[in-house]
């Protein structure tokens, strides 16, 4: 791995990694927030989110490099003082409900390819999180950079193969449809619960050594965590009415190119972008601990990496069996959007662009964990 790609394109592939399961593997969350306003409402609406990401993203990593922040604890208290343990208990709240969407996902994606138990697909994506975080950061960094490399790959055929097998409707749609009602606000809102994903980058940061790279890596983090849900989007909208109650536009989409092998591929992809997803999220977790044992001049037992992914993951399977998963989606995502809004989006746009334009004559530095 290259300097290059370290420096520019490691953060956004690690950010879309961490976006994807919970932001549009399977299509059902563009459909809910985006297709009601329309193709071209539903692309500026993508478009809108894309460009809050890219500036959330420029000033966090910017920060963080000043600070040498590479985990959310030493981040947020940069932004938030001693009210850092607020963006904590979000960020709890909202990984257990994507863990749970993710584990239900893992359930059916498994037992569709193989006839297996549900409960055996959940166990297997939690036992395959846990055991990629017992591995080094730079072994998570190679894991995530060659799964999202074959993710990008398998969106880029199924967006051209959906224009060979059904362009004209898609065509057709794009045409026939105003620019519907709503998009700006969905922007803002599909923004505002992915953007809380953005500390589980923080880690790759160490990367960084000037300003501009920081820049650069923010600025292309947005269209790079976007640009698959675009394809996908855009692929959708040829069959717009059929897909607004279907669970999961992409097996509905898969069926109209009649190739079971890229089904299979498809499928596989969104399983790694389900460990892609549990990866990140929950390595930010663990360097959050490891700082914590950093400062007590204390080692963090490799051993308790992969206990607490484990851990968080089990409890979060409970939730959405005991709490009930649409429930937990319909209820949680709501709130904990505006909540984020509110606790990561509001600060870095005002004192973190003060922080790092000078505002703060001297920002405390934190070495970074190991």
């Amino acid at each position: 791995m290259n300097d290059f790609f370290r420096r520019y394109l490691l953060p956004g592939f690690v950010f879309e990694s961490a976006v994807i399961a919970g932001g549009y593997a399977t299509g059902r969350e563009l459909v809910e927030f985006f297709l009601p306003a329309g193709p071209w409402g539903g692309v500026l609406g993508m478009i809108v989110s894309m460009l809050f990401w890219s500036a959330v993203l420029m000033v966090s990593f910017e920060l963080a490099r000043m600070a040498k922040a590479y985990d959310y604890r030493s981040f947020f208290k940069l932004l938030l003082g001693r009210g850092w343990f607020l963006f904590e208990i979000c960020y709890f709240l909202l990984m257990i409900i994507i863990l749970a969407v993710m584990g239900a996902a893992a359930g059916e994606i498994t037992h569709g390819l193989f006839g297996l138990p549900k409960l055996i697909g959940s166990m297997s994506m939690i036992a395959a999180t846990g055991l990629m975080l017992f591995y080094s950061t730079t072994a998570i960094e190679k894991f995530l950079t060659y799964s999202v490399g074959y993710l990008y790959l398998v969106y880029i055929v199924f967006f051209v193969w959906s224009f060979v097998a059904f362009g004209d409707r898609i065509d057709a749609a794009f045409a026939a449809a105003p620019v519907g009602d709503g998009w700006f606000k969905a922007g803002i809102t599909y923004a505002g619960y992915n953007v809380a994903t953005v500390p589980a980058v923080l880690f790759c940061i160490r990367h960084l050594t000037s300003r501009r790279e920081a820049m650069v890596a923010g600025l292309l983090g947005g269209p790079l965590g976007m640009l698959p849900g675009v394809l996908f989007f855009i692929a959708m909208v040829g069959y717009q009415s059929e897909i607004a109650n279907v669970a999961l536009p992409s097996a509905f989409l898969l069926q109209k190119f009649g190739a079971p092998w890229f089904e299979w591929a498809f499928q596989i992809a969104v399983l790694l972008t389900l460990v892609d997803t549990g990866v990140a999220l929950l390595h930010a977790i663990n360097e959050r601990v490891a700082k914590v044992y950093e400062e007590r001049q204390q080692p963090m037992p490799r051993a308790m990496r992969p206990a607490i992914a484990i851990t968080v993951m089990v409890i979060s399977v409970y939730a959405a069996g005991a709490i009930g998963l649409v429930n937990l989606i319909a209820k949680g995502y709501g709130w904990l959007t505006y909540a984020f809004i509110a606790i990561l989006i509001i600060p870095v746009l005002t004192i973190g662009v003060w922080r790092i334009t000078g505002g703060a004559q001297r920002i405390p530095q934190a070495s970074p964990s190991t």
